[in-house]
């Protein structure tokens, strides 16, 4: 009960805007953490084979990365709140749309529309917190905003398996059970837009972007060469998010079908493994601020990163259940716990002019590289199967995941101890 009225006080203290847009981001994020560990298995009971799966990961997440860059262009010169509210309103509506969808085209088109729509929410989550939150907050609000898109996604994955599982044990076939459960996922998404109209849009993109200036001078003056410098970072950030992503892309969006494949589990048990790996996500994100202020931003994202590769690796090649279960949770918790803190690092070194097109930037790289390994991925579990074809793809991801972490020390690790105090903020 102490826990419950901290967190009750600790809320009533947010402004108005902030309070919004949590209440609208857990409905979206409900529907999508339905999606993300439904829908390929929904393909899979339609008879179709592990290249279809591949191919719509990859359809969806090629159009996701083509529209980072003029969301987030967009967000930086309009309005955001009008773009949150769209991007709700027709995720919900394209997601209930695949919930039914059966034919191969009316598949990819409706892939390609969530893929397009689903941008909104991922490019401009960051800089809609950055703008609405003091600076000394920001790396708190960061990990609180992550945490809770992780555990909405829990509710919603695992309520959703769980729910698809009883239904089909009353009687229904897989298929029409998916596809209610599916269903319900897009109307939580399309409710995500009930909140977001009564946000309120105060300052000027002229405010902010004087307001974030002024914050950035606290670390190095403003010169000539600052806008060639953002650039730099900019360019560094994205690099690294391809690499991440092209390794992710062989192994995250697969790991459902990973544990049906090799040991045979039920949809409740691929509901509940996923959700528990979000929940240990949530806990090491929530510690994550304090990991930075014994050994800073950059050394926290390294030390989170690397950590993960054993569990990592261990899954790959375990044929042991319990063993996989439990490697997957640490990974999953270790690798993400460095995201709030990745995008702590990002807002500090661009002006609010510039932080939703690095946003977009770093995330079309991520999701390019994420789309490029479907039918790479689909190939190797297609020819070695299902022990080697995975052990292979999470090998591969690992030297991926080495080289991402040795050049974000390379490129920021230098640069940190030039701050004249530690930052007290945020992947």
């Amino acid at each position: 009960m102490g826990f419950v009225q901290h967190i009750k006080l600790e809320i009533n203290k947010w402004n108005r805007n902030i309070k919004l847009f949590f209440l609208a981001n857990i409905f979206y994020q409900i529907g999508s953490g339905i999606f993300s560990v439904l829908y390929n298995l929904y393909i899979q009971s339609l008879g179709y084979s592990e290249t279809m799966n591949g191919s719509i990961v990859s359809i969806q997440s090629l159009a996701t990365a083509l529209m980072f860059i003029p969301i987030g262009f967009i967000g930086d010169r309009s309005s955001r709140k009008r773009l949150l509210i769209i991007g709700s309103l027709l995720t919900g509506l394209t997601f209930v749309g695949r919930a039914f969808a059966e034919a191969e085209l009316s598949m990819q088109l409706l892939a390609i529309g969530s893929g397009i729509f689903v941008t909104c929410f991922q490019v401009l989550a960051v800089p809609f917190l950055a703008e609405n939150v003091s600076k000394e907050y920001r790396l708190k609000f960061f990990s609180y905003h992550f945490s809770m898109v992780l555990a909405a996604q829990v509710l919603g994955s695992l309520g959703g398996g769980f729910i698809a599982d009883i239904l089909e044990s009353i009687g229904w076939e897989q298929k029409t059970s998916l596809q209610t459960i599916l269903m319900i996922g897009g109307i939580a998404s399309i409710i995500a837009f009930l909140p977001l109209l009564f946000v309120t849009e105060s300052k000027s993109k002229e405010q902010a972007d004087h307001q974030s200036k002024l914050e950035m001078t606290e670390y190095k003056p403003l010169t000539a060469n600052t806008s060639k410098s953002e650039w730099k970072t900019i360019a560094q950030l994205t690099l690294i998010q391809l690499i991440i992503g092209i390794g992710s892309g062989l192994v995250i969006p697969y790991l459902n079908l990973y544990f049906v494949n090799r040991f045979n589990v039920n949809l409740t048990m691929v509901g509940l493994l996923i959700s528990l790996g979000q929940v240990m996500t949530i806990i090491s994100m929530m510690i994550g601020p304090m990991l930075v202020n014994r050994v800073g931003q950059v050394r926290a994202v390294i030390c989170f990163q690397l950590l993960s590769l054993p569990f990592l690796i261990l899954t790959g090649y375990t044929n042991l259940l319990i063993i996989a279960s439990i490697s997957f949770l640490f990974r999953q918790a270790l690798m993400n716990a460095a995201n709030p803190i990745t995008s702590s690092i990002m807002v500090e070194r661009v002006s609010d002019a510039r932080r939703g097109i690095v946003n977009s930037l770093t995330q079309a790289a991520f999701m390019m590289g994420w789309a490029s390994m479907g039918t790479v991925q689909s190939y190797f579990v297609t020819t070695y199967g299902s022990y080697w074809g995975y052990a292979i793809t999470f090998s591969i991801t690992g030297v991926l995941y080495i080289t991402a972490a040795s050049l974000f020390y390379i490129m920021f690790g230098s640069k940190t101890k030039k701050h004249t105090r530690p930052v007290e903020m945020k992947g």
